[in-house]
C-alpha cells in the first residue's frame, strides 16, 4: 500500500499531441479521434476509480488499512469521475440534437 494518502490530480490527456491528423483509422479525422480519445479517458478514469475504490473497501472489510478516511476519499474520487462521464454524453447528446434540428 502506497505511503501517500491523497493523490494529486492529474490533468486528462487526450492522446498523442503529434496525431492531430488522424490516428490512422480510415475515415476519421482529428477532432474524432481526439473526441473518441476524451470518451476514452473518462471511461477508463471510472474503471480505474471504481477498482481503487472496490480494494479500498475491501481492505477496509478485512481490517488491512491502518487509516479508514481514505474509503469515503476514492469514492468521492469515483463519483466525481462517473459525474464527469454523464455530463460528458449528455453534452455529446446535445451537440448531436443541435446539429440534427439545423435544417439545410
Amino acid at each position: 500500500m502506497k505511503s501517500d494518502f491523497i493523490v494529486p490530480i492529474q490533468p486528462m490527456t487526450f492522446g498523442k499531441e503529434s496525431s492531430i491528423g488522424g490516428s490512422g483509422r480510415t475515415g476519421e479525422t482529428g477532432e474524432s479521434s481526439m473526441f473518441r480519445s476524451i470518451f476514452e479517458n473518462a471511461v477508463n478514469d471510472v474503471k480505474t476509480t471504481q477498482a481503487d475504490l472496490e480494494d479500498k473497501q475491501y481492505l477496509l472489510a478485512t481490517g488491512q488499512i491502518d487509516d479508514a478516511h481514505t474509503v469515503p476519499i476514492a469514492a468521492a474520487q469515483a463519483q466525481l469521475s462517473i459525474d464527469l462521464l454523464v455530463q460528458l454524453r449528455n453534452k455529446a447528446l446535445d451537440a448531436y440534437n443541435e446539429l440534427m434540428r439545423i435544417s439545410l
